[in-house]
Parts: C-alpha cells; sequence; structure tokens
C-alpha cells in the first residue's frame, strides 16, 4: 500500500511505497533533524510557513520554506543553527516541559549487526559515509582480520600492550581486540564525533565490556552486573586523533581514515613506543591507482603513471610515506605487511627509534625508471651524480629501437622489501587459532610471495617450534623461550636484543622477494594460446629463476626473470590457436624458427657437399663430411 509523506506536500513528494518513503524520511527529516531530551525535531516542508510573497512582473508567487516546529512553544524557524540556539534559550530559562504531544525517537531504527562473534549497533544508512555519523562497511572484514592477527602476533611477544583506533566509528575493531585477546591489550577507542562516541558505548554495554570515559569508569550498575565475568575495560575518548597521539605513548596504533592517513603519519610516529607497530588503511584508492595523478602528487609528492603493476606501485607509495614520517621523528621502520586490493591498501610496518635505523630505511626511498613501451621497470641507482644516460639502467632496448622519449620517472618509492615471513607465517598461526577463515587464504598467498615460491613447496608448520626468531636483527619473545631472556615490556637488554646497526638490516639479496610481477595477459603474444598459469610458474622455475603469484593480480607473476627471458620462455611454451596443417602436438615457436635455420643450413651445405662429391669420387670425402657436420645433415 502506497503512503504519502506526512511531513511533505503531495506535490513535491507523491505516495510510495513503505520502503521508499522509510528512505525519503531518513535522507531528508531525519537526517537534519534537531534533538532534545530524547525527542527529535525533524524539518517540515507543508505549508505551515508562508515566505513572503515575490513580485515578479504582475504576478504574485507565495512560496512555502522548509522549517522546524519548535516542540516547547509554537515557533516556526528556518534554519537548523536558529533551531538550536532557540532551543538553547529555552533551556538557559528553565523551560523544558513540552506543550505538544510528541512522538519518542525510534530505538528500532538501529540495526544489530555480527562479525567475529561480536555484536554493535549501526546507524541507518551505515554503509554510506556521508549520510551517517558511524560508518561500518561490511567489505572491510578481511582488512580487520589481517589487523586483528597483526595485534595478536604482538601480543605475544610482550604483554600487556597500549592499542589504540584512532578512528572508532562504532568500535567493533578495538571490540574484538578486547573480546578476543582479553588481558593481553588495553584497548583504547577514539573519535571526534559524539554521536560516534555514544554508539562505541552502546556497543561496548551490547558485548558487556566495561567503558572508562576519560580515566573515569562509567557509573552503569546494570552493564557492571551484566558482565561480572568479564573483566575487560575498554577506554572511549572524544578527541582528534592528532591530539591523542601527540598527548599519549601507545604499542600498537591502526590509522583507518575516510581517505588519506598521510595527516596523521606524524602524530603516529611522534610517541609509538619501540618495536611497537603502526598500521594503517588508505582508501583513497583513485590517486594511489594513478586515476587521479594530481591529488597523489598533492598528497604523497609522488609522480605516477598506470601500469600493469599499479597496486604494488600504490603500496610502494604509502610505504614511502610512512618512511618519510618516521624518519622525521629519528625512527626506521621495517614493513611486515603491504596489501592493496580492491578498495583499500594496508600497510603494516614495526617501529625502529634511533636515526641510524631511520638513515637506513630512508636511503631505501628510490626513484623508478618504468618503459612506456615494454613495461620493464628498474630502480635507479643510489648515489647523487647525475648520469649521461639514465636509458643504459634498463635492461630493454626500445629507447635505441624506438623514436622519441620512452621512459618515466616515477616516484619517489620504497624499493625495499613489503612482506616479513617470520612475521606472517606467526600471523597465519593467529588466523588459524581464532578461526578467521577469509584471512588464511589470503596469508597463504603472502607468504609464498614474501619467499618467492609456489603453494606446493609452501609448509604450514607452527612458527612457534623454533626457540627464537630474528626480525630487523632483533630476536622476538615467542611462546617457548622465557620473557627474561629477549624481550620484556618497555625494557630492552642491549647486550642480547639489539646487535650493531650494521646488522639490524637483513641482506637483501637472497632473502628479499624480487620487486614487481609481470601480468601474463599483457605479455601474451598474439594468435598463439598461452599455457596454464601454474604450468608457466614450473617452466620458470626449471628455468632456474624464482618465481610465486601475487595477491595484487590474480593473473600476476613475480619472478627475478628480466622481461626478455619472460616473454623467451612464454613464447616457447604457447601453442598456435589453430594448428591447421601442423604437426600434432605443441609447436614451440622459438625452436621452430631455430630448426628452420638449422635445415635451411644443412641444405646449404649439402648441395656445396654434392657438388664436392661430384668431384673427388673417393670415401675419404663422405668420411670427412659425416665427421664434420650433424647427423641429421649427413642423414640428408
Amino acid at each position: 500500500e502506497k503512503k504519502p509523506c506526512p511531513l511533505c506536500p503531495e506535490e513535491k513528494f507523491k505516495a510510495c511505497y513503505s520502503h521508499k518513503l522509510h528512505r525519503h524520511l531518513q535522507n531528508l527529516h531525519w537526517k537534519v533533524s534537531v534533538e532534545f531530551e530524547g525527542y527529535r525535531m525533524c524539518i517540515c516542508h507543508l505549508p505551515c510557513r508562508p515566505v513572503k510573497p515575490n513580485l515578479i512582473g504582475d504576478q504574485t508567487f507565495s512560496k512555502m520554506g522548509a522549517h522546524y516546529h519548535c516542540i516547547i512553544c509554537s515557533a516556526t524557524i528556518t534554519r537548523r543553527t536558529d533551531m538550536i540556539g532557540h532551543i538553547n534559550r529555552h533551556v538557559n530559562k528553565g523551560e523544558t516541559e513540552s506543550r505538544f504531544i510528541t512522538v519518542p525517537a525510534p530505538k528500532s531504527s538501529h540495526e544489530v549487526l555480527k562479525e567475529s562473534a561480536t555484536d554493535v549497533q549501526v546507524l541507518p544508512n551505515y554503509s554510506t559515509p556521508q549520510k551517517t555519523d558511524s560508518y561500518f562497511n561490511p567489505k572491510m572484514k578481511l582488512n580487520r582480520q589481517l589487523i586483528f592477527c597483526a595485534l595478536a602476533v604482538l601480543a605475544e611477544e610482550r604483554k600487556p600492550i597500549e592499542c589504540l583506533d584512532a578512528f572508532g566509528a562504532t568500535g567493533i575493531m578495538g571490540l574484538q581486540w578486547a573480546k578476543h585477546l582479553r588481558s593481553s591489550v588495553k584497548v583504547t577507542i577514539n573519535d571526534c564525533n559524539e554521536n560516534s562516541v555514544t554508539m562505541i558505548h552502546e556497543n561496548c554495554h551490547l558485548n558487556k565490556m566495561k567503558v572508562k570515559l576519560n580515566t573515569k569508569e562509567d557509573d552503569n550498575d546494570e552493564a557492571m552486573r551484566d558482565g561480572e565475568e568479564n573483566t575487560d575495560t575498554i577506554e572511549v575518548t572524544k578527541m582528534d586523533a592528532n591530539v591523542i597521539m601527540h598527548l599519549r605513548s601507545f604499542d600498537f596504533i591502526h590509522l583507518d581514515p575516510f581517505g588519506t592517513s598521510v595527516n596523521y603519519l606524524d602524530s603516529a610516529f611522534r610517541n609509538v613506543r619501540n618495536l611497537g607497530i603502526v598500521s594503517l588503511t588508505s582508501t583513497d584508492i583513485s590517486s594511489l591507482y594513478a586515476k587521479a595523478q594530481h591529488v597523489a602528487l598533492r598528497h604523497y609528492g609522488c609522480n605516477i603513471v598506470r601500469t600493469e603493476y599499479y597496486k604494488e606501485l600504490a603500496a610502494r607509495i604509502v610505504i614511502a610515506a610512512v618512511t618519510r614520517a618516521a624518519a622525521r621523528c629519528n625512527k626506521g621502520i621495517e614493513v611486515l605487511l603491504a596489501v592493496a586490493l580492491e578498495h583499500f591498501v594496508l600497510v603494516v610496518v614495526r617501529v625502529l627509534r634511533g636515526p641510524s635505523p631511520a638513515d637506513d630505511s630512508a636511503k631505501k626511498i628510490r626513484y623508478l625508471i618504468h618503459c612506456q613501451w615494454c613495461e620493464e621497470r628498474i630502480f635507479q641507482k643510489e648515489g647523487n651524480m647525475v648520469e649521461e644516460n639514465p636509458y643504459q639502467q634498463l635492461p630493454c632496448d626500445c629507447h635505441g629501437s624506438m623514436p622519441g622519449k620512452t621512459a618515466v620517472v616515477l616516484g619517489p618509492l620504497w624499493s625495499g622489501a613489503l612482506f616479513n615471513t617470520g612475521f606472517l607465517r606467526r600471523m597465519l598461526f593467529e588466523a588459524v587459532q581464532y578461526g578467521l577463515d577469509e584471512a588464511q587464504p589470503l596469508l597463504k598467498t603472502l607468504v609464498c610471495e614474501a619467499e618467492c615460491t609456489t603453494l606446493k613447496h609452501f609448509s604450514t608448520h607452527s612458527p612457534y617450534d623454533e626457540n627464537k626468531q630474528e626480525e630487523c636483527g632483533v630476536y622476538i619473545k615467542t611462546p617457548n623461550t622465557s620473557a627474561e631472556s629477549y624481550l620484556v615490556h618497555r625494557k630492552r637488554k642491549s647486550d642480547e636484543v639489539i646487535r650493531n646497526a650494521a646488522k639490524r638490516q637483513k641482506p637483501e639479496n637472497s632473502a628479499e622477494h624480487p620487486a614487481f610481477y609481470y601480468n601474463i595477459h599483457r605479455h601474451s603474444i598474439k594468435g598463439m594460446n598461452m599455457p596454464k598459469l601454474n604450468k608457466f610458474l614450473n617452466y620458470l622455475s626449471e628455468a632456474g629463476y624464482r618465481v610465486s603469484r601475487t595477491h595484487f593480480d590474480p593473473m600476476g607473476v613475480r619472478t627475478n626473470a628480466p622481461l626478455a627471458q619472460f616473454k623467451t620462455i612464454l613464447m616457447k611454451y604457447s601453442t598456435p590457436t589453430y594448428a591447421g596443417g601442423q604437426a600434432e602436438g605443441p609447436v614451440h615457436l622459438t625452436e621452430d624458427v631455430q630448426a628452420g635455420e638449422q635445415v635451411q643450413a644443412a641444405a646449404d651445405c649439402k648441395a656445396e657437399d654434392d657438388e664436392f662429391l661430384e668431384d673427388d669420387k673417393s670415401g675419404v670425402a663422405v668420411a670427412m663430411f659425416t665427421k664434420d657436420y650433424p647427423t641429421h645433415c649427413a642423414a640428408d
């Protein structure tokens, strides 16, 4: 049954079905309403307040304007700010009793969602950031699981740790941390929006968590009684993210603003503790994925173009910005994880205090030379000297064979490793332990990508089997080791934990995975059928190259083989689309060309030797011919 809007004239909004009417009321009336003591004064478009008539020519137009009805008096006010001031004047005079029959704000409009055994209340239009105060995106579930695994690994190293969710929104991420890790973490959820802070309070009580607001426990006896069996306490703060990160120190900080996170990096690295972790989620994919290149230049100071490896390029852009922010605070970083998917770019780094790690990290920011013809790429060499011909650094010869300028300089970018294999293995172990099914396949792919190996060589043994693990030259405590030997919370033993600055960084040649990847479809040969991707990985591995798949691109191949050799092997094992007049079996183009040259050479030598044999009929020439030439030439 179609129903009209009770706050709009019929000529402005016609009668419609309930779902459309509900959406209209939420977006037009409820969103700009004024709240007072549990009631909401929604904006009205009915002809209750006629506007002064306008005389245009000989006709007079009387236009009806949108307005608010005061719940205390009979006044009608046009602007929302004036309505708020009008209500405040009533409150100052002590006039708070309503003269009208009012309808309380509906509480059933809040929807309860569940994720990873955590319940959260969300406001209407929770998936649209512009139309709600508490934004909740179900598509970011994988992102939340990866961050939880990283925090769980850090919680195994030292307990308890202070962690901060700087942009709480509904508080789903901080609630999951406190609910599953319990006494191992001290969670602080922050948001600058008052409605979001209220929603976080309600979600904490919904999950039977104690709430501490501004270091004072919330007096909610009913919530305390319901949560007597759960002694976890969550601190909820209402302030700007930069302010709280300047005021307090944390072991784990997660930044997930709406858009870019470069405005919060300096504050994040100012007070983060040594060997702590900073994770950030960037959702400004239009600039990072080279769709808005001027925005990337403005936010990150990077010059980029659209390439076949644009997702890894985006991850290296974010890490370069993180590195520069950490270096300004005399801190270095070690990249633990870098993920670039459809909706976000996630970067997780470990913080290393001191000018030496800062210098080592800053040296890994370089420019990239990218060939626009063949898409070959290489990082510029270290040093400040100007080279006479930068094209010589590229392995390809497109500049010599093609007219004009063929390459562009991209960056500055992070040129180091994107993954830490030991940390990823421990994240996979935590994902299995807590039953995070969506994160496990991605983490397995990341481990194989970090080791640059195929999936069949992957082993899923527990990373805690060894007594100690080394990351960036720092020994990390595992459950099989004693806490007194390696890491103590906020304390380090210099003779056992950290070695000299020269040994802090890992060797880059053999351990690091190759930079960037190639898309097998991008380099396919026209008129040829490519081999299956897994078979092609085996062919590259048999040729002596390191090879693995990549999460950045489902058809991408990460390998240390140069592009020319990559194309040669791809051409060798490709078959023609149709084999008319061809022999059965796969036809290898490179071998056919070589065989044709050999047959032509054999025919030429056969003709010369026939003339020679006519002149000399003795068997000595036949013996010499058979000895000097290949068998197939002799047979001919």
